[in-house]
């Protein structure tokens, strides 16, 4: 007995050292590299407030716009760049963590555990920073010297900061966070209002509206490369949508990918790549091959002196390059080159998921308008009907329109303009900059005037005026108690209206019925749950997987 117990303590002992020396391992080996920099000058600079919502540092600056949009212009060297970035975005960074972190929070309430979290992300992020480019560091470490220190409990600030550029790869690696979903599109030549390329895109990256509130639209003017803008948020120098001043734009688009053991390079920096060193498509495409990436994605390209948009199909082992045989291109979140016709993944996702289904309504709409121009791309960008124009709730996966995007995008690369959608999601007005213009007037900027194309400003949508609009801003907090009955099993406050309510206020989304049979089954009330199973499954579903999971419900409980 007692050599039994000598042997489970020496067992427990040396298990309990092994988890220190992983979590010392963890802590310290696993830690990115700190970038070398010879000048730390930039770290002296003061920043000056010369209005509400208005800063300035030497040429450098942010202000508010009256649309609700940051407006950012920053010049220079790499770590400097991120220095004056910090020091400009300083109360925007702590907000904009702040919503991640609650988002995450959401899922983790616990702190301990979140922590281990970080750790976590440590291991499988351990390669990513020998993944970013020089420059990238260099820039991210410069701004980590303003993030706040009430998130290092997580990781150090440099740490936490490296891997929030890979949040957009991880959630749409694990399919069960449907983070992203986006569509875009583009017409030329005769399918163009002016002939000249016309591109619209939703970035349906969803966080929180919290996280959605404070969009900049970044103006950078590197020592090295091209000039560009970026549609951002605080902390991020990745792109996700952006155009530089060759007339070359990127947008992003998620596609299906294998669960990544390790991650490599984030999508949203090598767009960033692009961005600042493609002058065409042909070296676009040579910046994508010689990335590693570890997930899938399609980045769309657009190139004023090639007078077309392609799309760079890029996997985890193959960069494809697609291109349309008509004036015109369309991106859901499938791949459409001969490469991937076979691939296990694009055929599941073709077969399963709501990307084909906005693919081929964004067709319809394509041949409805006929030629585009920035308004009647703006319309498509804001569509939420289904298929045939079929009501199919409001924030349905299949529209694309899900109320859940970032932002919007529409480029005009030959006349080096764009729009972005003002808050909330694509329903806000869209902003129109003109990009020879601001980079002209940006360095020196010392008042705090307005800077869009106001006459080209495209206004709110009317929807936002409408009863169905503040319906679906009650339906969802509706969504939020159920769910929360649901989780606790407890009674949902005057069930009988809330119950009422929920299904008045959208009656044809399929999630308001599974909502309810999920809150029924948790009250072991077996003929509602099955009642309202029923009912969403006679509406348009998201997925198959929804579908099959409602249906093997609906055995379980007959």
């Amino acid at each position: 007995m007692r050599k039994l117990l000598k042997t489970l303590v020496y067992t427990i002992s040396v298990f309990v050292l092994l988890l220190l020396l992983v979590g010392a391992y963890i802590q310290w080996g696993l830690a990115p590299r700190i970038p070398e920099v010879k000048d730390k000058s930039a770290l002296n600079l003061q920043r000056e407030k010369l209005g509400e919502n208005f800063y300035r540092i030497g040429n450098n600056w942010l202000r508010k716009s009256e649309s609700g949009l940051w407006e950012e212009y920053v010049e220079g060297e790499p770590f400097e760049r991120g220095v004056i970035t910090g020091k400009l975005e300083k109360e925007l960074l702590y907000t904009q963590e702040e919503a991640f972190v609650d988002q995450i929070h959401n899922l983790v309430p616990n702190n301990s555990y979140l922590k281990f979290l970080g750790w976590f992300t440590r291991v499988f992020n351990r390669h990513l920073d020998e993944n970013f480019p020089e420059e990238n560091k260099l820039e991210i470490y410069g701004e980590s010297f303003s993030a706040p220190h009430d998130f290092d409990f997580i990781n150090p600030a440099y740490d936490r900061m490296l891997n929030y550029h890979a949040a957009h790869d991880i959630g749409h690696a694990l399919q069960s966070l449907a983070l992203v979903g986006c569509t875009s599109f583009a017409a030329w030549n005769e399918r163009s209002a002016d002939s000249s390329m016309i591109i619209g895109r939703n970035l349906d990256f969803y966080l929180g509206d919290k996280f959605s509130k404070d969009k900049i639209v970044y103006f950078c003017n590197p020592k090295q490369g091209n000039k560009f803008a970026i549609i951002t948020w605080a902390g991020f120098m990745g792109c996700v949508s952006g155009m530089n001043d060759k007339g070359v734009t990127v947008t992003i688009n998620a596609a299906k990918s294998d669960i990544p053991n390790a991650a490599t390079t984030p999508i949203s920096i090598l767009a960033r790549e692009i961005l600042q060193y493609a002058n065409n498509i042909d070296e676009a495409f040579a910046i994508a091959k010689k990335r590693k990436t570890f997930v899938c994605e399609t980045l769309m390209i657009a190139s004023a002196s090639d007078h077309k948009v392609a799309l760079i199909e890029k996997s985890i082992t193959r960069t494809v390059l697609f291109n349309s045989d008509t004036n015109f291109i369309l991106c859901a979140n499938h791949y459409q080159s001969d490469s991937f016709k076979n691939d296990k993944n694009n055929v599941e996702n073709i077969a399963t998921s709501a990307s084909m289904y906005r693919f081929h309504r964004l067709e319809e709409l394509m041949n409805r308008n006929g030629k585009l121009d920035y308004k009647n791309v703006a319309a498509i960008l804001r569509d939420q009907k289904g298929l045939h124009d079929k009501n199919i709730g409001i924030g349905n996966e299949k529209a694309l329109n899900q109320l859940i995007s970032h932002h919007a995008i529409i480029f005009q690369p030959e006349k080096l303009r764009f729009w972005v959608s003002a808050n909330p999601y694509q329903e806000g007005e869209f902003v129109c900059y003109d990009l020879n213009k601001l980079f002209a007037e940006a360095p020196n900027l010392k008042d705090n005037r307005e800077l869009k194309e106001s006459d080209l400003t495209i206004p709110a949508d009317t929807f936002l005026l409408s009863a169905n609009w503040k319906n679906f801003l009650e339906w969802r907090e509706l969504k939020q108690q159920i769910k929360k009955a649901t989780s606790n099993h407890s009674v949902l406050g005057n069930e009988e209206v809330a119950t009422k309510n929920f299904i008045q206020f959208n009656p044809e989304f399929w999630e308001t019925y599974f909502y309810l049979a999920e809150y029924y089954k948790a009250k072991n009330d077996i003929p509602l749950a099955k009642r309202y199973f029923e009912l969403a499954l006679t509406k348009e579903v998201n997925d198959k997987y929804e579908v099959e999971k409602m249906q093997n419900e609906l055995k379980v409980l007959k």
